[in-house]
């Protein structure tokens, strides 16, 4: 197949991040040969490696929100955690990971945009993002972020802390209580909860 066909074909998939496997069903070949065809494309710097069988349509770099919503499927995700809470401009520390919540297994994921830290969430507490579209995974509110971490954080060492937080002025905790409410494990609610008082204690003597 010649590249221009290939990337023809590519093309009707409409998406600016693909996989292996979805290039191989466009193509009606096996995965081995897909994938030997996509690094044939990626010398001729007409799509992208981006990660173990992901490549970026295009010469350009994706970005991580375009990225994200691959590395799980077929379960979705959306960035939360240290990641949304920087975003959120309540963490001045950058994250050293793109933090992704998602119905699927736990897992990090190293591609050409950085690494990806996946965590595991009880469907009955995912939600609570914006901005989602079929090739771009959503961002996590403030509240949603505060939760997921404190939530994650707490599975781990029952006691959280964090490093130095600024609520926006807009937070709105009667929301993140919401949420605190839907997580579905009693024990795991209860610390949540605890160290959400914790936090919002120590935050309101700042």
């Amino acid at each position: 197949m010649r590249s221009i066909d290939a990337l023809s074909a590519l093309s009707t998939l409409h998406k600016p991040v693909i996989t292996t496997a979805e290039a191989s069903a466009v193509w009606g070949m096996a995965p081995p040969s897909a994938s030997k065809a996509l690094s044939r494309l990626a010398k001729a710097h007409v799509i992208q490696r981006v990660g173990q069988g992901v490549w970026g349509m295009g010469s350009g770099t994706p970005d991580v929100y375009e990225v994200a919503p691959v590395l799980t499927r077929p379960y979705p995700n959306y960035v939360s955690m240290y990641s949304a809470l920087f975003r959120h401009a309540m963490i001045d520390q950058i994250p050293r990971s793109v933090d992704l919540m998602s119905l699927g297994r736990p897992m990090k994921v190293v591609t050409s945009v950085g690494l990806f830290t996946v965590h595991h969430i009880h469907e009955d507490s995912f939600g609570g993002f914006s901005g989602q579209t079929l090739n771009r995974t959503g961002l996590a509110t403030a509240e949603k972020a505060l939760v997921d971490t404190v939530m994650v954080l707490g599975v781990r060492s029952g006691s959280v802390t964090l490093p130095e937080i600024d609520l926006p002025e807009d937070f709105d905790v009667a929301a993140m209580w919401g949420w605190v409410g839907k997580i579905s494990s009693t024990r795991l609610r209860t610390i949540t909860t605890r160290n959400l008082v914790r936090l919002l204690d120590q935050l309101s003597r700042v």
